[in-house]
């Protein structure tokens, strides 16, 4: 069967909008402070008194194809578009980049990226974890729900690849190859080898 007309507008505008952390085609209204952007990311990082836009407390959304204001939801009530080809209604998550592999966590509570069968959650260390790393690393409880040690960036919802480390501490991947081309091989947190 070939696409109906309702499928092609469906899909109108897909990856042409959005912003420099995600193609969306929507904006939304953070509740904390009335205003509107395109993520919770340009909230953050525009709001004067560093205030957080909180993700789950979203209620409404502007669609960037035809400016209506709506309560969350992945289609239009206007005029019918995708608002981003990825949706989760629990986190009001819009994504039309789906090949980042997108994938709600539960036990996170929040939306990951990299794909479902790649990760699993540690329950011990609270947060979601390369397969490769499947009993083979140190569990540190709440190991990401703390700021890197390098750059103090929060990482448990950080945009950047994530470093475990041999103790089970985490560091964001890039702050983790700086330390290497400076001779650090240590943790910053706990000083136990790190390699």
């Amino acid at each position: 069967m070939g696409s109906s007309a309702g499928d092609s507008r469906l899909d109108f505008g897909k990856l042409e909008y959005g912003c420099e952390h995600y193609r969306r085609r929507c904006k939304v209204r953070a509740p904390c402070c009335n205003e509107i952007f395109h993520c919770r990311h340009c909230h953050n990082e525009s709001t004067s008194d560093h205030h957080e836009l909180r993700r789950h407390e979203v209620e409404s959304v502007i669609c960037l194809i035809c400016d209506t204001e709506q309560r969350v939801g992945k289609v239009c009530t206007s005029c019918g578009v995708n608002m981003g080809e990825y949706f989760c209604n629990v986190c009001k998550f819009y994504d039309d980049e789906t090949d980042k592999g997108q994938y709600h966590c539960a036990e996170c509570g929040i939306c990951r990226v990299g794909g479902r069968t790649k990760f699993f959650h540690c329950k011990k260390c609270g947060s979601c974890y390369s397969i490769a790393l499947l009993d083979k690393h140190l569990c540190v409880e709440n190991s990401l729900r703390h700021h890197c040690p390098i750059c103090f960036e929060y990482l448990f919802d950080s945009l950047k690849e994530i470093r475990v480390l041999n103790c089970g501490h985490t560091i964001h991947k890039e702050c983790f190859v700086e330390m290497m081309k400076h001779s650090l091989y240590t943790c910053p947190i706990c000083k136990k080898i790190s390699m």
